[in-house]
């Protein structure tokens, strides 16, 4: 399992913005696309919104990868 840390400052990173974070898409359109398309679950449930926000501990899984976020 591949882990990504929240910034310092912020409490939460977007689907989008975590999933390129991690690698997993090259652009903010990919990432938009796997989402809408129901690619990615977010712990554990089919997630749609490329905007959800994922606090310290969610777990995102796309293409056979699952990410864990960290503070």
């Amino acid at each position: 399992m591949l882990e990504i840390s929240i910034r310092e400052n912020d409490e939460f990173i977007k689907l989008g913005q975590a999933m390129k974070k991690a690698g997993l898409v090259d652009s903010g359109v990919d990432a938009k696309m796997v989402i809408l398309d129901g690619q990615v679950t977010v712990n554990g449930q089919t997630e749609l919104q490329r905007g959800k926000k994922l606090h310290d501990g969610d777990v995102f899984s796309y293409n056979g990868e699952t990410v864990k976020v960290v503070k």
